[in-house]
């Protein structure tokens, strides 16, 4: 009766006050929403999918992974033993070359890419390697990415020439670059494990796979890019295809191209740390995640901090190598000009290589000199948290019981006397139900009845959480969603990934990654977004926020967990933290970029008609700067689920800690399965996303 006349009262307004007639789609939805919920008391499989329903598709992936292995492990072992031999060779000569040559020809370059200040940086950088006595685990590791990038590249370039050439190839290279780039890091290594088997070859592999996608999307683009006259002419000068697409394309396509390699090596990078658990020889991926295991946090944050600095140099150099002005000048000059780096670098390094035959200090660092603060950085954190414990504690449990558990279980699980002095009762719901109601209507007459929607969605979610909510509920509200936004496709799609994880028995699992990545993705929206608001109308808080980016921007994975851990150890809390401080940048550059480039002439149009600053800002360049900032929590999102894996090693539950119990176990099935459910449910928000920022773009008239 309370439902029908919902209906009655919603549907008498519908007519009222012309709404769009969309909103009977969410009507409905509404209605089956509520008998939904009146009926899990009733009925068990509202709640939980029947078993015999469930698809066994881990048993059959793996039968599938046990008969290729045996067919074709003689081929994958050959070719680990071919990548064996140069990456073993290349690792030999860097630990052959004394490290004031290797600093000699790194400084060189680094001036080449980058000026003094970045040879400088990475001189500093160097040095600290070799005076905290990381240079040999520091060597190995440079190693294992520079047999990757270059295989990566290569691949790379092969298939975005592809992808550029033929559309049939593009139609199967583009789902399945979105497929590899969502799909987490740790999934890639129970495959290469069971084909490659243990050893340096095996991180090798996984990163040179992990680094490709990068490559192929920066090829593709930058031979789309080539300006239409400069084909025009070649073609008319009598140029073959292949001649067009080698002497033409490829080299007005080089900047594009170069900005590829430098996501390459970043990515590359990225997985050092991973590689290190199933194919670990000394890196310093190895003595992050041995440190790490052993409590030992100094250690840990020292060799942490190499991989900080090697990333941060790379993408330094890289960026520098990759500019215009850097591409062209490379092709003019004399042979001296164009080279001049490089023949300086190349004397250095012979110098340098004399002078430690007669020094053996320059061949091999005295151990006497080596300075390994690791012990008084365990002391300091030792003293840290038994003096302030009360306060990193008292954080950590306001947070879960009042924010993360209503979130996860619902308010009507969580609300208990012992944590917050009451229990949830009838009218207290009711009050509750009523607030958001209001809320609601609020929205709906300052916004949209969209907005409102959206209030009683998020209010709903918090009151039933995400663990609480039926499996029925949740596919079918963000099934109607996808389709309004996205139109039939997204929205087939989106049911499609929804009943996957559904029918293969890992929805539980997935609404635990909703949740914890659903959180931090608030999260760091809402405070990247404000400290993006605050840089794009203040230059010196966009001066001081720049490197703090690119720093957060180039540290691998695992490292955001080290400080983290040391604070507020392992658990949940911690989790979430190391993902929110992962997935933040975007939030704050997108958004400080959409805000910056509204056009000129709009602002001022905005100014001549009186608008105060705070009315410029939420009247007009927050509303034109919206597809860009829905972009920006687009990526939040897409980061939030790659750190979903790492998270699982501080203690969370989820997709991620499936993953990581299959690759312990090297078990093909369930890896693959939760990789998957990870990868739908970021290619359903990306999807949805997308699809709302351009219909934004179209309605706000930006495209």
């Amino acid at each position: 009766m309370i439902a029908t006349n919902a209906v009655s009262a919603l549907e008498s307004a519908f007519h009222r006050r012309n709404y769009d007639p969309s909103l009977a789609v969410w009507l409905v939805t509404g209605v089956a929403v509520v008998a939904l919920f009146a009926l899990r008391g009733q009925y068990d499989w509202v709640t939980k999918l029947p078993e015999e329903l469930v698809i066994p598709l881990d048993a059959w992936l793996n039968a599938f992974m046990d008969l290729f292995v045996v067919n074709s492990e003689w081929l994958f072992r050959a070719m680990s033993g071919f990548l064996e031999w140069p990456m073993t060779g290349l690792q030999a000569l860097l630990h052959w070359l004394p490290w004031p040559a290797t600093i000699a020809g790194s400084v060189v370059v680094a001036h080449l890419a980058g000026g003094w200040r970045l040879a400088v940086f990475t001189l500093c950088t160097l040095m600290y390697m070799v005076i905290v006595g990381y240079w040999d685990e520091s060597m190995n590791t440079l190693a294992l990415v520079g047999m990757a990038v270059p295989l990566s590249v290569a691949v790379g370039l092969f298939v975005g020439i592809l992808d550029f050439s033929y559309r049939r190839a593009k139609s199967v290279i583009q789902p399945t670059l979105d497929l590899m780039q969502t799909v987490p890091a740790f999934a890639y290594l129970i495959p290469v494990l069971l084909l490659f088997g243990f050893g340096p070859v095996v991180g090798l592999v996984a990163a040179a796979i992990y680094a490709c996608p990068p490559m192929v999307r920066n090829v593709s683009l930058g031979l789309q890019r080539v300006p239409v006259d400069i084909v025009g002419s070649a073609k008319m000068a009598g140029c073959t295809d292949r001649q067009l697409l080698w002497w033409v394309r490829l080299p007005a396509a080089m900047p594009t191209i170069m900005i590829g390699v430098n996501q390459t090596i970043m990515c590359a990078l990225s997985m050092v740390i991973i590689a290190a658990i199933i194919g670990g020889f000394g890196d310093i991926g190895w003595e992050v995640l041995s440190t790490m295991r052993r409590a030992q946090f100094g250690q840990s944050l020292l060799a942490g901090l190499v991989i900080v600095l090697i990333a941060m140099n790379f993408d330094r150099i890289s960026r520098g190598l990759t500019s215009r002005q850097r591409v062209s000048q490379a092709r003019t000059g004399t042979l001296w000009q164009r080279h001049a780096h490089l023949w300086v670098a190349l004397v250095a390094i012979m110098v340098a290589v004399a002078l430690a035959q007669v020094l053996p200090e320059l061949h091999d660092y005295p151990k006497a000199w080596i300075f390994y603060p690791a012990a008084p950085l365990n002391d300091a954190v030792t003293w840290f948290t038994a003096n302030y414990f009360f306060a990193t504690s008292a954080i950590k449990s306001w947070t879960l019981f009042y924010f993360l558990l209503p979130i996860r279980i619902g308010l009507e699980n969580s609300v208990t006397p012992h944590f917050w002095g009451f229990a949830l009762n009838l009218w207290i719901s009711l009050g509750y139900a009523a607030a958001v109601a209001g809320l609601a209507l609020w929205v709906d007459r300052a916004t949209s009845w969209r907005g409102a929607v959206a209030v009683l969605i998020t209010g709903g979610l918090f009151y039933f959480g995400t663990t609480g909510t039926p499996w029925a509920v949740f596919i079918l509200v963000v099934t109607v969603t996808a389709f309004r936004v996205g139109g039939w496709r997204v929205g087939v799609f989106a049911l499609g990934g929804l009943c996957f994880m559904l029918f293969t028995g890992i929805w539980e699992r997935a609404m635990l990654s909703v949740y914890l990545c659903g959180t931090a993705v608030l999260v760091s929206f809402l405070a990247g977004g404000s400290l993006g608001i605050w840089a794009a109308r203040n230059d010196r808080v966009s001066a001081f926020l720049r490197p703090i980016n690119d720093t957060l921007q180039t540290i691998p994975l695992y490292v955001f967990l080290i400080p983290i851990i040391m604070v507020f150890l392992v658990g949940e809390f911690s989790a979430l933290l190391a993902v929110i401080a992962y997935a933040i940048v975007p939030a704050i550059r997108y958004t400080e970029h959409g805000i910056r480039h509204v056009p000129a002439e709009t602002v001022e149009a905005a100014r001549a008609m009186g608008c105060t600053p705070r009315q410029l800002l939420w009247q007009v360049q927050l509303p034109l700067a919206l597809p860009e900032i829905m972009l920006g929590l687009n990526q939040t999102i897409m980061l939030g689920l790659a750190m979903l894996v790492i998270a699982a090693l501080v203690g969370t539950l989820g997709l991620g800690q499936m993953i990581y119990i299959a690759l312990t176990a090297a078990d093909f099935g369930k890896g693959a399965v939760a990789g998957l459910g990870i990868a739908l449910i970021a290619m359903i928000t990306d999807r949805i996303l997308q699809s709302w920022s351009a219909r934004k773009k179209v309605e706000l008239g930006l495209a």
